[in-house]
């Protein structure tokens, strides 16, 4: 009964994950979620109070289309004053989350055939906002021994007459590298739109520096979002910076599908672009401390890192010497040592025979995990 795109859109692996460990914990069993990307920090306070007011104010009816326009302009002095890049508020486009956000912009993107180039691995999500819009995904292998990042010239290699963007993902998820300037610059000189997700900015780690892919070319769409670093993943609130022309093409899709994104919780996101900075830097050493533990631990286990990672809250780490189906792997690490981690191959048939794991999961909860981990790899 379904339309035929459906078909196209494949199951994410790490809800696979949590369902199944949910249904365990329903009949008791205690699970230690290493499988998602969920911050278990609280959403700032002064987020929370922002949103509060908002509603005590009257904040409840709709906004413009593109998004509340003190939020717009926010975003666009964010960028200015974290990258060094002006950014027109007409620019901006809010949305109910950044998933949403990419979901519509291939729509408007793509005609059927045309080709979007992504790495693999790369987010598991990708490929299915592509196809689910008519498009074609086309992979670029990226490998271990370089820290799975884009090689430039392999990328232009893919490209062909119907190639009509280019994802790029740093802070990466799943591999947690951050792409250095270099490469970003390399990739906007090739000519496609990019489509630079960076919804991890603000989670970076032992000096490593995140670049905006708007200090590299005007040709690119940026996806950004208070989800990660701000711990509001349940708030639902994101937004796109596109050309204007784009944006221009993005309103009536908004108004039609969208209406507008939720009000008080636009209000709660300038409160958390303008006030909660020091809430951000105390989350990023909390994560950091939570990477260095994984970065020792894990290796004592067996497990290789192939590069450390230096943003998101990601490790993908090489499980080889317990299997190389990594979803049975998974499955049978949460039945028998009741932690929850996601199958490598999620993120593209370049991930098989890795696990991804969280660690936006408290110190005390890592620990735990390591233990659990080592008593299965004995057992087996």
């Amino acid at each position: 009964m379904a339309a035929s795109r459906c078909a196209g859109v494949t199951r994410f692996l790490a809800m696979e994950i949590l369902e199944h460990a949910q249904q365990m914990e329903r009949a008791g069993i205690d699970i230690v979620h290493l499988e998602l990307g969920e911050p278990d920090l609280a959403t700032p306070r002064a987020v929370i109070e922002a949103a509060k007011s908002a509603l005590d104010e009257g904040w409840t009816h709709y906004t413009h289309s593109l998004g509340d326009m003190d939020l717009r302009r926010a975003v666009a002095a964010w960028y200015r004053q974290r990258y060094r890049v002006d950014v027109d508020p007409g620019q901006v486009v809010v949305f109910p989350g950044s998933s949403p956000a990419m979901a519509l912009l291939f729509q408007a993107l793509l005609d059927p055939g045309d080709e979007v180039i992504l790495s693999n691995p790369g987010y598991a999500c990708y490929p299915n906002f592509v196809r689910f819009a008519g498009g074609v995904p086309v992979e670029v292998a990226t490998h271990e021994e370089e820290g799975f990042q884009y090689r430039p010239e392999d990328v232009a290699r893919a490209a062909g007459p119907r190639t009509r963007a280019v994802i790029v993902n740093s802070p990466c998820n799943p591999t947690g590298i951050v792409m250095d300037a270099e490469r970003m610059r390399r990739l906007a000189a090739l000519g496609p739109l990019v489509v630079s997700d960076e919804i991890y900015h603000g989670l970076s780690y032992g000096g490593a520096e995140e670049r905006s892919m708007l200090e590299f070319t005007d040709n690119a769409v940026v996806v950004g979002g208070f989800s990660k670093a701000w711990a509001m993943t349940g708030w639902r609130l994101g937004w796109l910076v596109a050309p204007r022309a784009l944006a221009d093409t993005l309103q009536p899709l908004m108004q039609n599908f969208f209406l507008s994104t939720n009000t008080a919780v636009q209000k709660a996101g300038i409160a958390a672009l303008q006030v909660c900075g020091d809430e951000v830097r105390q989350a990023r050493a909390i994560y950091d401390e939570r990477r260095r533990y994984l970065l020792e631990a894990l290796p004592k286990l067996g497990f290789t890192i192939p590069v450390e990672p230096r943003g998101a809250f990601y490790m993908l780490v090489n499980a080889r010497h317990l299997g190389t189906d990594s979803v049975q792997l998974a499955f049978d690490i949460l039945d028998k040592a009741h932690v929850g981690v996601t199958p490598g191959v999620d993120f593209g048939s370049r991930g098989e025979g890795y696990l991804r794991l969280s660690y936006a999961n408290s110190l005390e909860n890592l620990r735990e995990a390591m233990r659990r981990l080592e008593r299965y790899i004995a057992q087996r």
